[in-house]
């Protein structure tokens, strides 16, 4: 991302305040799109449960003010972006000419938990890239959120301008998050996004040696009730990355980030896309 770029979508940021049958079902399972018709039926053996009504997937969405998604397509055999630990591939779109886009959360300060009934009722994905520091105070949080479907990959330990620091200051970091989201959630991350969008070769490099296959930046950027859009760009694209934030009501004037959380999938559906799963692409 150009200098000039990084530095008004911190600037903004700063502005705004920068398999238990008995879990929900992962996306694509626990939400049948608009005007689907819900089957009921299951594998052989297993216990038969009807997906929900129709009215029933209406009446959850109007909860937040928002219609219900469409369903995304089947993510394709071969992911359209290939990892490469010995030179991580930096990534702000993902190739696709299907109307799908990609959220993705960062840091965790805040820890709404309307947010959690909110995901529960939409099943829509989110790509959650967390600091250890707010992991730590509260895991059992972010672990609801992966129960549902949601994968949390890295984000360093510390949030710090990465350029500033030394090559074994920055793995240090990065690898330090993957050992603490691998130990709190059974699962070491594979997608990396550097804070504040801010990386060098050194970056690159660290993030390999920490098993991260790919960078991910943005093209969008919430900011409270609308996007700000990468340079250039005035409208969403099909395989865009959007950038949101943990943040709340004293960072993001009194609004708080459920609210922040519809206002961005209301503008995601006026323009007439729907969510994918990052990581079924990536």
């Amino acid at each position: 991302m150009r200098l000039g770029v990084v530095g008004a979508v911190v600037a903004a940021l700063l502005l705004a305040g920068c398999g238990d049958d008995n879990k929900p079902k992962p996306f694509g399972q626990n939400m049948p799109s608009a005007g689907a018709v819900p089957s009921g039926s299951s594998a052989p053996g297993n216990n038969t449960q009807a997906a929900p009504a129709p009215d029933d997937v209406q009446a959850a969405a109007a909860r937040w003010g928002i219609k219900p998604f469409a369903a995304p397509p089947k993510p394709p055999a071969q992911k359209p972006v290939k990892a490469n630990l010995s030179a991580p591939v930096v990534v702000r779109q993902v190739p696709t000419d299907q109307k799908i886009v990609f959220v993705t959360l960062d840091d965790g300060a805040e820890k709404d938990p309307k947010f959690l009934d909110m995901l529960k009722d939409l099943g829509v994905p989110v790509t959650m890239f967390l600091n250890d520091t707010y992991i730590k105070q509260n895991p059992d949080y972010f672990k609801k959120l992966q129960e549902l479907g949601n994968t949390i990959q890295n984000h360093t330990v510390d949030h710090p301008n990465l350029k500033t620091l030394s090559a074994e200051a920055q793995k240090r970091e990065i690898c330090g998050d993957s050992d603490a989201i691998a130990a709190a959630y059974g699962k070491r991350p594979v997608l990396f996004r550097p804070p504040f969008g801010n990386y060098n070769d050194a970056t690159l490099k660290a993030a390999g040696e920490c098993g991260m296959g790919a960078i991910i930046l943005w093209r969008e950027s919430m900011q409270i009730n609308d996007m700000q859009y990468d340079e250039g760009l005035k409208k969403l694209h099909p395989g865009d990355i959007i950038l949101a934030h943990f943040r709340g009501p004293s960072e993001l004037k009194g609004t708080t980030m459920t609210q922040m959380m519809a206002n961005l999938f209301k503008k995601i559906q006026e323009q007439g896309f729907t969510i994918a799963r990052l990581d079924d692409y990536v």
